[in-house]
């Protein structure tokens, strides 16, 4: 199957020049709207948009010109026309779907352009799965650019992944033609203390004209964010406040504020704009992770939009952090991310600018959804069947692998505990004291036991530990392959003969997530391919999502899409406290820790 392409602007250029100059018929004009002029910052009525070669051709008061017998019109009617939106930051993979499918689930949501970083992939599949991505990506009719991974490991001695990214490998990648930079630079300790590999990645993008993805997860602002910047990230979407945002900014950073399933940053920092009254050219907005639920029934870069107007930022603004913004940032900004001459021809219609309602998209000139609907096709890539064997535990597990011992004689201890924090990536190291019977620590009240199941070399490893903020009560246990970002498996139970049994399942259906209470399958998402994605319809997959909140609901928790939280508890470049292959990681210090602080009686 060939990718999707279209002309560019240079090739379409004496097509457009004759549409616009009246010597020959648009294949599309679009009459009587409202154009969001996002160069300008303007609203401009009683506007026509003609269209050519999927790229625009003439944007003015009276498209009549342009109009010939075989010229297809769609009447604003008074609508805004406005350019289609950009996810600066994304994963694909946190949606559990294919390219494919998540074009087709966030399309009628006005999303045409994405730029996403493969990583979790990387991490199971290597530069193959980080190819197999790019090239889905290229055969869908929307926009999507992927930025080659970064870090793999995210944290190396802290985690063992399934593959490594190598600055070769970085440097292979640049050469592809859907690739647009380097993904989210995690590493940052060992950018700010000057580490070989990871300043040959970024040199390696920087040479081929292509931008650096940012990650700097530190509330430290002094001399290690200073190092961290002049290392040649150009972007970050780590911030949690407004002095975050500022701090970027300042640094010429593009401040990256996101609102994803689980991530609400952008309330915290677009203050940035609306109070303190910074430029705005320099903020843009993302998503980061969000699951299939949130694309079905809340929508994707609308609802990012929609969410900073409500934060009090001038609708107008909003748009421009969601397009052109985005565009200027990764040097696109003469082929997306605006309504204007030779641009791709990505256009949203919709009759409320607050809101938001995407009535029609239009993707490089073609209707691609109306009402809601998608009205296209979006291409799948096939697989290899490797990629559908991920899952390698190298045995059956017993409730014995999720055992934690105490030390001899010991009644109860201190022990350290990942602390879960709602609506926000980072966790807290938090200490419980725990009762000690038959030689073994059990956990109790609001806090639960996690284990880290290793699934890529077969070696049968468990690292145990505990954690806080769930709510979970009762006997039950839930396991995912999805565990960012080395996407081992990880489980979190109360019971570690449930664990055994939701880790021994995963192993069965070769990925996914799935829940058990007293020794029951309560629910199960499917995740064949890469132990990440499934390649059904984001409405299936969205579903069976829903069935699985309904039982972390069941099973006592009560978190905001809490399942975002329990995937990223491996995840050992943000603090505070996290779990890997190698035991626990304290994020703070970027070293592993003993679990057991004292030893009570």
């Amino acid at each position: 199957m060939k990718p999707s392409s279209m002309k560019s602007w240079a090739e379409a250029a004496p097509r457009l020049v004759a549409v616009a100059a009246g010597r020959q018929a648009a294949d599309l004009v679009i009459r009587n709207g409202i154009w969001v002029n996002v160069q300008s910052r303007e609203l401009l009525p009683g506007h026509d948009i003609a269209i050519a070669e999927g790229r625009i051709a003439y944007v003015g008061p009276d498209g009549s010109h342009c109009v010939g017998p075989e010229t297809q019109v769609i009447d604003a009617a008074g609508r805004y026309m406005l350019p289609g939106l950009c996810d600066a930051h994304m994963h694909i993979e946190s949606g559990m779907l294919t390219p494919a499918e998540f074009a087709r689930a966030v399309i009628p949501h006005g999303t045409t352009s994405m730029f996403t970083d493969p990583h979790e992939i990387a991490n199971v599949l290597g530069l193959e799965g980080v190819r197999l991505m790019h090239d889905e990506a290229l055969l869908q009719p929307v926009n999507i650019f992927t930025q080659m991974p970064s870090c793999a490991p995210s944290a190396p001695g802290l985690e063992t992944t399934g593959f490594e990214i190598t600055p070769e490998d970085v440097a292979e990648a640049m050469s592809w033609p859907g690739i647009v930079g380097l993904g989210e630079m995690m590493n940052f300790p060992d950018v700010v203390n000057g580490d070989a590999k990871m300043l040959a990645e970024i040199a390696a993008t920087q040479n081929a004209g292509k931008t650096v993805g940012g990650h700097y997860a530190s509330p430290d602002l002094g001399p290690a964010f200073h190092a961290y910047a002049a290392g040649g990230p150009a972007d970050d979407h780590e911030g949690t406040q407004e002095a975050d945002a500022i701090a970027r900014v300042r640094q010429g950073m593009r401040a990256m504020l996101r609102l994803g399933s689980a991530w609400y940053d952008i309330e915290s920092q677009i203050t940035a704009v609306t109070e303190k009254g910074l430029d705005p050219r320099n903020f843009i907005i993302c998503t980061d992770d969000c699951h299939s639920g949130t694309l079905v029934n809340e929508g994707h870069m609308n609802r990012a939009v929609r969410h900073a107007i409500e934060c009090g930022c001038d609708p107008l603004v909003a748009l421009q952090m969601a397009t052109i913004n985005t565009a200027n940032h990764f040097g696109l900004e003469r082929e997306i991310g605006s309504i204007a001459p030779g641009r791709r021809a990505d256009i949203i219609l919709s009759s409320d600018l607050r809101a938001l309602p995407i009535d029609t998209v239009i993707a490089r000139g073609q209707i691609v959804a109306e009402g809601g609907r998608i009205t296209v096709d979006c291409p799948h890539l096939d697989w290899p069947d490797h990629a559908r064997k991920t899952v390698h535990l190298g045995k059956t597990l017993a409730a014995e692998d999720f055992v934690i011992a105490a030390p001899a004689g010991a009644n109860s201890v201190r022990v350290k505990v990942i602390g879960v924090v709602e609506n926000q990536a980072p966790t807290k190291a938090l200490s419980a004291d725990l009762p000690v019977i038959d030689g073994r620590i059990e956990a109790e009240g609001e806090v639960c036991q996690i284990a880290l199941v290793e699934r890529h070399r077969a070696t049968g490893a468990v690292s145990n530990a505990f954690v806080q903020g769930f709510g979970y009560r009762g006997r039950m246990a839930m396991a995912s392959t999805v565990a960012h970002d080395s996407h081992h498996m990880i489980v979190v139970g109360t019971s570690r003969e449930d664990m055994a049994l939701a880790a021994n399942r995963l192993g069965e259906v070769g990925g996914g997530v799935v829940l058990f209470a007293d020794g029951v399958e309560q629910a199960m998402v499917e995740l064949p391919i890469a132990g990440l994605m499934s390649d059904d319809h984001a409405e299936s997959v969205a579903a069976k999502a829903e069935a699985l909140g309904a039982a972390m609901e069941a099973a006592g928790c009560r978190l905001n899409n809490a399942y975002m939280q329990h995937s990223l508890l491996a995840l050992v470049v943000i603090p505070e406290l996290r779990i890997s292959d190698k035991g626990l990681v304290d994020v703070t210090r970027f070293e592993v820790t003993d679990l057991i602080e004292k030893v009570l009686q």
